[in-house]
């Protein structure tokens, strides 16, 4: 009796007219289906394609900030200049508790283990991680030349990451560089524009008296232009937010410690 019931039921279907409701909403529920079979699948096989994507981006990334990238070259094999270490951000010192090859920043802040609740948090980021991935450039001489470092904040409408590049002495700026954000285009996306990060170049983070005087702003500060970065046009509080995460991990909570440190040649 039932397999009969059940054969009616799919006749009766299959002699509706192609727009009954029926019909509509089994076309529509196998398309769903289906698309969203595809599209996962396409996910799973293209997610080792995708990382391989992103370390070359971040990757070249680094070169840039660090003034090594060239176009067409081979990343991979320019960024092998590079020593990547794990800091431990309270000591200013490396440590070799982790891979420095495999660690991963986002997840340790992610670590009630390997991270902190923050009270005081300028850069609006929440939790900080305690050990942070750093990198060295070193001279033919082998001593260092660059330390980029990664930084990252609130700006506007999304989390800014990215790294800042600077000398052996440990308070000249190299150069800034953000490789991950959501802020305006046209106004707070301006953070990429060129000439915008050509300002960077030279700047100094404290004054003689070992006072933390870097600033973004739209006037220049009393400590004077050498710690002075202009504002975004049109975009106050995502320079505001530049500024804050620039001196948040710049300074005691930070990498004060370890720029301190780099400065004593201690590193």
């Amino acid at each position: 009796m039932s397999e009969t019931q059940s054969k009616g039921l799919i006749a009766r279907f299959l002699a509706a007219p192609p727009d009954s409701v029926g019909k509509t909403i089994f076309v529509a529920v196998a398309v769903c289906l289906v698309a969203s079979m595809i599209v996962s699948s396409a996910a799973v096989a293209l997610r080792p394609v995708q990382e391989v994507n992103k370390l070359k981006d971040k990757q070249m990334n680094i070169l840039q900030v660090a003034g090594l990238f060239e176009p067409g070259q081979n990343v991979a094999e320019a960024f092998k200049a590079f020593e990547p270490q794990v800091l431990e951000l309270t000591t200013g010192r490396f440590t070799d508790q982790f891979d420095a090859a495999t660690f991963d920043d986002k997840a340790a802040a992610n670590d009630a283990d390997l991270s902190r609740a923050l009270d005081d948090d300028p850069a609006g980021i929440g939790r900080q991680a305690l050990y942070r991935t750093v990198y060295l450039l070193r001279d033919e001489a082998g001593g260092i030349d660059k330390v980029i470092l990664p930084i990252h904040g609130y700006g506007l409408w999304s989390t800014l990451y990215g790294f800042i590049a600077v000398e052996e002495n440990g308070n000249d700026i190299f150069g800034l560089q953000f490789y991950q954000h959501g802020e305006t285009p046209g106004l707070g996306a301006e953070v990429d524009n060129p000439r915008w990060k050509a300002m960077w170049n030279g700047k100094k983070l404290r004054d003689d008296a070992g006072d933390l005087q870097i600033t973004v702003a739209k006037s220049q500060p009393a400590a004077g232009a050498d710690f002075y970065v202009d504002a975004l046009a049109g975009a106050t509080l995502t320079s505001v937010g530049v500024d804050n995460l620039v001196r948040f991990w710049m300074g005691e909570q930070g990498y004060a410690p370890f720029l301190e440190a780099l400065k004593a040649g201690e590193i």
